[in-house]
């Protein structure tokens, strides 16, 4: 049977714009998503020769967002450890006047004085306890858990220096110093005022210090510790080489003293030490505290820094990634009216190729 070139050619036509309407459809479809969530593609693959960039440009974006993240979640616990040790400074260098004068007045103010330090000593202790949210901001590494766990004036320090103290008149002035000193320096538990964690030699400490990376091979210390220095190191000669410890012990000293020993010899040697480490003590700590306030500075600047970079990797990664939504808003519009130009053609052809058949 010879086959009617006109049905063949009708059949080749349908065929052709059957084609062509299934590539319009999935046009339409890809403008759809498109124009839903102006993505270019919503599969890397989908990016074809931009995959590539995408992928570089999205893992730097992160990277950088994650370091500006960190730098502005220090600002919070960095600014309350420095609320914190102005406050211990504050404390300390009332008393490093106080003690500056002690030799020689009425014996009743030395209890007053010593009444006044007891009552210092456990309010440096809650300021060690400080905390930002639910983190003590001067426990480092142990963060969940408080600098000074339980009442400082039961602690193996305080108990051990009031006890070297009362026996100034017995044992000197020399032994007395190098008592409370021992105490003050001790890491011992029963002794150390301090949670194990922070009750460890300050090398061993600095592991504990809290730090934040803000780039790719950058960390920096982000905060200090209840019980170790952090930049500046404590001098002098009568020194555990932690200025808290130092402020702690002068003030246990203090509130040790009574009225009774005004006259005992030693009793001015002691007072003059005490005096003379409370001073090296407060250097110091006005040190870290001036060294942490410049860094915190620092990431400040440095977070604004990082969100300008964010800025511009994100830019660059739109523009690979990121449709122009009024184009393709345009080009969905045109697709459709196309679409239907296609259903209306194929209904017709269609209409034509039986109306061949049937006539053939």
């Amino acid at each position: 049977m010879q086959v009617n070139s006109s049905v063949a050619y009708g059949n080749g036509t349908l065929a052709q714009v059957i084609g062509d309407g299934a590539v319009i459809r999935r046009q339409l479809a890809t403008l759809t998503q498109q124009a839903g969530d102006g993505l270019v593609s919503d599969t890397l693959s989908g990016l074809g020769a931009g995959a590539g960039g995408s992928l570089t440009l999205g893992s730097s974006l992160t990277a950088v967002q994650t370091w500006q993240t960190n730098a502005q979640t220090a600002s919070g616990p960095m600014q309350t450890a420095q609320s914190a040790l102005s406050q211990i400074s504050d404390i300390a260098s009332s008393f490093f006047a106080q003690t500056a004068a002690l030799n020689g007045i009425n014996a009743t103010a030395i209890d007053t004085t010593a009444a006044s330090a007891r009552d210092a000593l456990k309010q440096v202790a809650g300021l060690l306890n400080s905390k930002f949210g639910d983190v003590f901001v001067l426990a480092g590494g142990d963060s969940a858990n408080a600098p000074v766990p339980n009442d400082i004036m039961v602690s193996g320090m305080v108990t051990g220096i009031s006890a070297a103290v009362g026996n100034l008149g017995v044992a000197g002035a020399a032994a007395t110093i190098g008592a409370t000193l021992a105490a003050a320096s001790s890491n011992a538990v029963g002794v150390s005022p301090f949670s194990a964690a922070l009750s460890q030699p300050a090398a061993v400490l600095q592991g504990y210090r809290p730090a934040v990376q803000i780039g790719a091979n950058e960390r920096v210390p982000s905060g200090l510790l209840a019980s170790a220095n952090g930049d500046v190191a404590s001098t002098g000669i009568s020194t555990t080489g932690s200025y808290i410890r130092d402020v702690m012990r002068a003030l246990a000293t203090i509130g040790a003293l009574s009225s009774g020993q005004a006259t005992v010899v030693g009793f001015g040697a002691l007072v003059q030490d005490t005096h003379t480490s409370l001073g090296d003590a407060i250097s110091a700590l006005n040190g870290d505290a001036g060294v942490m306030g410049n860094r915190q500075a620092t990431l400040t600047a440095r977070q604004q820094s990082l969100g300008d970079t964010a800025t511009a990797l994100q830019g660059q990664v739109s523009t690979i990634n990121d449709v122009d939504m009024a184009t393709t808003l345009s080009r969905l519009t045109a697709t459709q009216t196309q679409l239907q130009a296609s259903y209306q053609l194929l209904g017709t052809l269609r209409s034509l190729s039986l109306a061949t058949i049937l006539g053939g």
